[in-house]
């Protein structure tokens, strides 16, 4: 495959330039999440092929849809975390269930290229998408990490971007706006009471 970390470089890259379609955290996990077949295979000695149902095209698509789900109930909590990097989103479920099912089958597409025991459209055997010539492998990982750079640079672009932007003073409340006219009146109604009693004297 391209090693798992390198299924990061299209994971970060894609989301970024498509920033208002697809949702970045889910599509980085959905890039990388059903390498967790070939890990368990290797970490537990199970006879088993790495590229297994995981990665077929209907194995992917339960994933996808299991890993929509799941985001879709947490994204609450991704939304504090993204903040802190300046990469605020709208999470929708349109954007999610995009993210989702895009950055699996991308992930099987780049795999079943150099992958002999994958077959993609399980249960029919075999794989269209291997490459047998000299190049076989090369050219997805090529792409995996020219991918990373340009992540890098987009998201450069995005931090200068946001750094001269001028920012939005914050808002006060309705509750600190009531007290700052009550304390304008308290104010108003010493001033009066001075007044008066300078006069009086």
């Amino acid at each position: 495959m391209p090693l798992t970390p390198f299924h990061i470089g299209p994971g970060l890259f894609i989301p970024l330039l498509l920033f208002n379609i697809i949702n970045l955290p889910t599509f980085l996990i959905a890039s990388v999440v059903v390498d967790v077949e070939p890990i368990l295979v290797l970490s537990l000695s199970l006879q088993y092929p790495l590229h297994g149902f995981l990665h077929s095209f209907v194995g992917g698509s339960i994933v996808a849809l299991a890993l929509t789900i799941v985001m879709v109930k947490s994204r609450k909590l991704f939304s504090p975390l993204m903040s802190s990097f300046k990469l605020e989103q709208k999470w929708s479920i349109a954007s999610i269930t995009i993210a989702s099912f895009l950055g699996i089958y991308l992930h099987l597409f780049l795999d079943a290229q150099m992958h002999h025991d994958m077959q993609p459209f399980f249960p029919l055997a075999g794989n269209p998408f291997l490459d047998q010539s000299s190049l076989s492998g090369l050219i997805p990982v090529i792409f995996c990490v020219w991918c990373f750079f340009g992540a890098v640079l987009m998201y450069s672009i995005r931090l200068v971007s946001y750094a001269r932007k001028p920012q939005k003073k914050p808002q006060k409340s309705l509750v600190q706006q009531s007290l700052a006219v009550n304390g304008s009146r308290v104010q108003a109604e010493k001033l009066r009471h001075l007044c008066t009693k300078g006069r009086k004297s």
